[in-house]
């Protein structure tokens, strides 16, 4: 026997009073102020369930319904996926260290071959020269010693020479990939910012020529319309941030337990991440050939086998950098805007991820190429496709230069983008509240992307290697 309906169910009855058949026996009300006893009460409920009253009163879809999936809550399905994931991996580990051991070297963190290294050290070093450049430029262009076409083109001779300075450091010394990465990575955020300096200022000259003259009308804060000093630009070049202004939202004191806790977790993770990498994919990519080249099946097979551990390194790299690391930055810097990224894992379309996942470059690409272009007059799809071009170039510097080679893989990584923007957008218009463009998204972005990046690479590193060992 199926158990009684819940106390809820009776109320559902109430817009079937008006059917004498159909109509419930129930106690008599009791006054506003009056509680009913609990025999009374229960004597009460007992009468409302009658054998002739319907179970059925409105038309309702099934939970996984198209129409209503969208609706439910699915608490419990992701706790299954959670527990069937942990299983899966957990039998993954058992299995690979049963058929490789324990892979970690003791070089992993520091090796004999770091030390020579130290060019690109000494590069990294003297990066902080070009920031001064700049701020003496800015000096001079204040106080009106140098005029505006001048500051323009030292602007464009600091900012030219911080990028291709590392790039010709590296490609002259035979240094590992990680070492040359971090000094690319590193050299890049500089001319970003170093850009995000001049252009700011530049703005700020013009606005103050135009108060000078009465011919601004709007309201500016005196405030950030102030010179470059010293110590704004020590901050900004420290400050997790790559767009400059002369003051930036602060907290009011620094959290040192919780700077302490950050690190330790960073440290984990970052662990974490050496570990998936020497004990899965290493064993991986030496044991595929080339995607472009021999059997098909069997390049496949490999991509998907290298998704699951490339998905997991960039998600705890993803953790590790925007979560951790810069929040440890600006709470030792005391900065308060530390909107670094936003729920880029639900975008429904290319263009949402772009916009939410990295939020200091996407500020900055707005800042400093999107609104230019428009205030310039070019379209607004002319606007995303510069966007996109100097995303490509830097991502194409960051992993080419540090490799030695140049075959645009990356760089078509990034441009083959703009055609899931358009169809993801695309879809998101023609079907309204539906997730294909996430899922299209990860299929793309886990499966297919990164696996593949990391194959053409890591084969093209190789045959570099092994023609140069000849």
């Amino acid at each position: 026997m199926a158990p009684p309906p819940s106390v809820a169910a009776a109320h559902d009855r109430s817009g079937d009073a008006g059917d004498p058949s159909l109509r419930l026996r129930r106690a008599p009300a009791p006054e506003a102020d009056a509680v009913p006893p609990p025999q009374t009460q229960q004597q009460h409920e007992m009468f409302c369930y009658r054998a002739s009253a319907p179970a059925h009163r409105r038309v309702k879809e099934s939970p996984l319904s198209s129409d209503a999936i969208f609706r439910q809550s699915h608490a419990g399905l992701l706790n299954l996926c959670i527990v069937v994931l942990i299983a899966v991996n957990s039998r993954l580990i058992i299995e690979n260290l049963m058929k490789y051991g324990l892979l970690i070297r003791a070089g992993f963190w520091f090796s004999a071959r770091s030390l020579r290294d130290w060019p690109l050290l000494m590069c990294c070093l003297t990066l902080p020269i070009f920031p001064l450049a700049a701020l003496m430029t800015e000096t001079m262009a204040q106080r009106k010693h140098i005029r505006e076409h001048v500051a323009i083109l030292l602007h464009i001779i600091i900012t030219t020479t911080v990028l291709f300075y590392p790039v010709v450091v590296i490609l002259k010394c035979e240094s590992a990939v990680l070492s040359g990465f971090v000094l690319m990575f590193i050299a890049s955020i500089t001319w970003l910012k170093l850009v995000s300096f001049a252009h700011t200022n530049y703005d700020i000259r013009a606005l103050s020529k135009s108060i000078e003259k009465g011919t601004h009308d709007c309201s500016i804060d005196e405030e950030s319309i102030k010179g470059p000093t010293i110590n704004r630009i020590v901050y900004f070049m420290l400050a997790p941030t790559l767009c400059y202004q002369t003051s930036y939202p602060r907290t009011a004191f620094i959290r040192k337990g919780w700077v302490t806790r950050q690190l330790i977790k960073c440290l984990v993770f970052t662990g974490l991440m050496g570990f998936i990498i020497e004990q899965y994919i290493n064993p991986i990519v030496q044991n595929s050939k080339h995607p472009l080249k021999g059997n098909f099946l069997d390049a496949i097979e490999r991509v998907l086998k290298l998704s699951v551990p490339t998905l997991y390194v960039w998600l705890c790299m993803f953790y590790c950098f925007f979560h951790l690391w810069l929040n440890i930055l600006a709470e030792l810097l005391r900065f308060g805007d530390r909107e670094f990224y936003k729920d880029w894992w639900n975008a429904k379309t290319f263009e949402e991820c772009w916009r939410m996942w990295n939020m200091p470059v996407h500020k900055w690409i707005v800042r400093h190429i999107y609104f230019p272009c428009i205030r310039n007059g070019f379209s607004k799809g002319f606007a995303i496709l510069i966007s996109f071009l100097v995303s490509a170039v830097f991502h194409e510097l960051c992993i080419a230069v540090p490799c030695h080679i140049f075959k645009l893989w990356a760089f078509c990584g990034i441009m083959f983008q703009i055609p899931l923007l358009l169809l993801t957008k695309y879809l998101q218009d023609k079907f309204k509240n539906t997730m294909v463009g996430n899922m299209i998204f990860w299929f793309f972005f886990s499966i297919v992307g990164q696996p593949m990046c990391v194959l053409l690479y890591y084969h093209d590193v190789m045959n570099r290697q092994a023609l140069s060992n000849r």
